[in-house]
């Protein structure tokens, strides 16, 4: 198991390693510049210039990264030239708030999915199963920016029952003491998730129904909420495990747009906001992050399908 472990975790370093470098390149690539974004339209081709050497960007790039990674490794990802402040203590300041709306979106999208699942699989071709399904696709595909403009017009702006905006003050704590504020970030990220995931734990439950040890089990008078509940949910969370790893990327790209339409002060407004002034340290400084979500998560699914399946330790 350890060996298993300590592979991964040097595959998940390679894999980040990668990452860093093409961002850095297509970043760095972009139109435009900081110089531009950061003095202006107006300014004087000696501002930019002096703007441009000061910070290094008449180097070769290679050269560039190099002095990037000497300062990483230093612990530093370099001061924003929006904010003034370091990028380490924006990030600070602001992933813990992404981190909360990312957990209470898969913790509502587990609660709901899993049960859909197994109700979809339990009723299979039903009208419930239909309705669900039809209701899933619709959700899966909606562009996340148009069903959180849908929830505001619906529960803002026609009802008046939930704030437009997601909660402000920058912390954590002013987040939980504005729990209507949450409902509809939240919502906007967990449709879609509910949406995925069901689908994958009716796909997988279905497999499992029609194993030799459920048939045992009907045979034996085990009740069929027992067999759901009971054999059917262990077995069918396995493919799920991996999916919840996996799918983590495409809920943080979804968090960026969410928290960009409802205004919250976490990593996807910041992100945002550095990409349009093209604040190349605030956006390697994020990117990075991301990558180490996406590997982490990634690792995360392989060590718990690990744990839950022995068979994988040896491969």
């Amino acid at each position: 198991m350890l060996n298993y472990i300590m592979r991964r975790i040097g595959q998940a370093l390679a894999v980040l390693f990668g990452v860093t470098i093409i961002a850095f390149i297509i970043i760095h690539l972009l139109p435009g510049g900081p110089a531009i974004a950061l003095l202006g339209p107006h300014a004087s081709a000696q501002q930019l210039h002096t703007f441009i050497v000061q910070n290094g960007y008449n180097k070769p790039i290679f050269v560039q990264y190099g002095y990037y990674l000497s300062r990483l490794f230093k612990g530093s990802l370099g001061y924003s030239y929006r904010y003034g402040e370091p990028v380490t203590t924006l990030l600070k300041n602001a992933l813990p708030n992404s981190l909360l709306l990312v957990g209470l979106s898969y913790m509502v999208a587990l609660v709901v999915a899993v049960p859909l699942g197994l109700l979809q699989a339990a009723k299979r071709n039903s009208p419930a199963d239909n309705t669900i399904t039809g209701l899933a696709l619709i959700g899966y595909s909606m562009p996340v920016f148009w069903l959180g403009i849908i929830l505001v017009v619906v529960f803002s702006s026609t009802t008046h029952l939930l704030p437009p905006e997601g909660p402000q003050g920058g912390t954590i704590a002013a987040a939980l003491q504005q729990p209507l504020a949450m409902v509809l970030p939240v919502a906007t990220l967990s449709i879609v998730t509910i949406a995925l995931f069901s689908r994958y734990m009716r796909s997988s439950a279905i497999e499992s129904l029609v194993q030799d040890y459920i048939r045992t089990a009907r045979a034996e008078g085990v009740s069929n909420t027992r067999v759901l509940w009971r054999h059917v949910l262990r077995n069918s969370l396995l493919p799920l495990i991996t999916l919840v790893g996996l799918s983590l990327p495409v809920t943080v790209s979804g968090a960026v747009i969410t928290e960009s339409v409802f205004n919250y002060p976490g990593m996807g407004l910041l992100f945002w906001n550095a990409a349009t002034t093209h604040d190349y340290p605030l956006l390697m400084g994020c990117v990075l992050v991301v990558g180490i979500a996406t590997v982490l998560g990634s690792l995360l699914a392989d060590l718990l399908y690990a744990v839950a399946d022995p068979r994988l330790r040896r491969a």
